[in-house]
């Protein structure tokens, strides 16, 4: 008799496979996303005023960023909705703070609703929401290096490597000397890093239209280089900036599919869910028994995906799946 695995989170979210999924779980959604998706660091870094003086003092948007996504999570379980959707969402959850923040029709009141996105809107699900794009940045400025690895890891399960010990980081020149593609260009000129930066970056440099807290740019801002802009913040402070270069969204993914913005890059993502559900099945399997999904075990994910493809793989499925499965009840049946 194997010994079964053990259930070291066993938070309401993944509990027993004879419950029935509420409606609306208490806590677990809120631990799985604070992990997951790192939503627990979203207050790490204060918003830089000299470059970005609109965001001072606005803690009211961040919270509306969390709660967003964290309803928006609630809601793929709660729905039953397939896993593309994380990537390529035809709705948002979004109270007055938001929809001025996103450019969409205005909303009255703090409570989030249920909005059908413009068909040209750029915000698109957990690629694009607030506070994913505030804890992928660092305050000051955005990097494709550190979006594209966030991408690749949290959303399709595709870790990269760690860097090597000798290679410093790629940091954003906010005195505006340099663009982040011509620094990005002379870091990976290194064969060892070149290979690694071609899987990850062009998948975050459709989302360079978005800033430090997803408000949509077509100029990057610096300190000296560029047209000046001033003017007087939300607490009456003068403010001066420098409107710099021009973003360019565009990239060629690894296998040569190419996008030129972010609305080309979501339909590249989205029609292939598998990636998107896999990752899902491993991130709900990493929580549920404290441990990640082991050699023996992808025999099982794979025969979920498989039971759930033909119905786009929807996300409440996939957990009902794996709860039943041996990953789950630490027994060696088929699931």
């Amino acid at each position: 008799m194997p010994k079964p695995r053990q259930l070291q989170n066993r938070h309401p979210l993944l509990l027993r496979r004879t419950r029935p999924l509420p409606t609306i779980i208490p806590d677990g959604p809120q631990n799985f996303t604070d992990y997951w998706l790192n939503l627990r660091h979203i207050r790490r870094d204060e918003p830089d005023i000299r470059l970005h003086p609109e965001y001072r003092f606005d803690d009211y948007l961040i919270e509306s960023a969390e709660r967003e996504t964290r309803t928006f999570f609630n809601a793929m379980i709660r729905d039953n909705l397939p896993a593309s959707v994380f990537v390529d969402a035809d709705f948002a959850y979004v109270n007055d703070r938001l929809t001025r923040h996103y450019g969409l029709e205005r909303v009255s009141g703090s409570e989030l609703q249920k909005v059908t996105l413009p068909e040209d809107s750029p915000y698109c699900g957990l690629l694009t929401q607030a506070a994913i794009l505030k804890v992928t940045s660092n305050g000051t400025s955005t990097s494709p290096v550190i979006r594209g690895a966030w991408i690749m890891e949290r959303l399709l399960g595709q870790a990269p490597p760690p860097p090597p010990a000798s290679v410093p980081a790629v940091e954003p020149d906010i005195r505006g000397a340099k663009t982040i593609r011509e620094l990005l260009a002379l870091h990976t000129n290194s064969v060892s890093c070149a290979g690694c930066h071609a899987r990850f970056d062009p998948v975050a440099l459709a989302l360079e239209n978005f800033d430090i807290l997803g408000g949509w740019r077509t100029h990057y801002r610096s300190l000296e280089a560029g047209e000046r802009v001033t003017g007087i913040d939300r607490a009456g402070h003068d403010f001066a900036y420098a409107r710099s270069e021009a973003v360019d969204a565009s990239g060629q993914l690894l296998d040569g599919r190419r996008f030129q913005n972010i609305h080309e890059l979501k339909a590249i993502l989205a029609v292939d869910p598998r990636p998107l559900a896999r990752n899902l099945l491993h991130q709900f399997t990493v929580y549920a028994t404290g441990t990640p999904v082991r050699f023996a075990d992808r025999k099982v994910i794979e025969s979920i995906l498989d039971q759930c493809e033909g119905n786009r793989y929807r996300t409440r499925d996939l957990l009902h799946a794996l709860v039943r499965s041996s990953i789950f009840l630490g027994t060696q049946d088929n699931p």
